[in-house]
């Protein structure tokens, strides 16, 4: 690949892993996820152990998927881990709107203050046949 091919590829590359990360840390401080942990384990003198563990999860997962690693398992496993996962993505995006009122804010800015649920049902059609076509068109089985 010559480098003027490699240019497009790596600003790709760096743009999806800038907003991976911007959603990560989104996630973290948004949410207060670890000191909300924390709280419920009444840990809080380990709160450094959480926020350590939380960085070298992420670098370690991320070293997995840089270097192609994966563990041969059945589909059986599959669709229930595919499953969970669905739904903690989606609760997930779910809680980040909710606490930042980001739909209400959207609807009011593109004009559709009284078709809330239009707009919601929108993104959530769209996501499944994004989602739909991920799968069905770039997944090998």
């Amino acid at each position: 690949m010559t480098i003027i091919k490699a240019i497009p590829v790596i600003f790709v590359g760096l743009s999806g892993g800038i907003a991976v990360g911007i959603g990560f840390v989104a996630f973290l401080t948004v949410l207060g996820v670890i000191p909300r942990l924390t709280q419920l384990t009444k840990t809080g003198e380990s709160i450094r152990s959480y926020e350590w563990a939380v960085v070298i999860s992420v670098v370690m997962a991320s070293l997995a998927d840089l270097n192609n690693f994966s563990i041969p398992i059945g589909a059986g496993i599959l669709i229930p881990i595919g499953f969970a996962s669905g739904i903690f993505i989606g609760m997930l995006a779910a809680a980040l709107t909710e606490v930042l009122n980001v739909l209400p804010i959207l609807s009011k800015r593109i004009g559709m203050e009284g078709m809330l649920i239009s707009l919601l049902m929108a993104l959530v059609i769209g996501k499944l046949a994004g989602s739909l076509f991920q799968w069905l068109f770039f997944v090998n089985y």
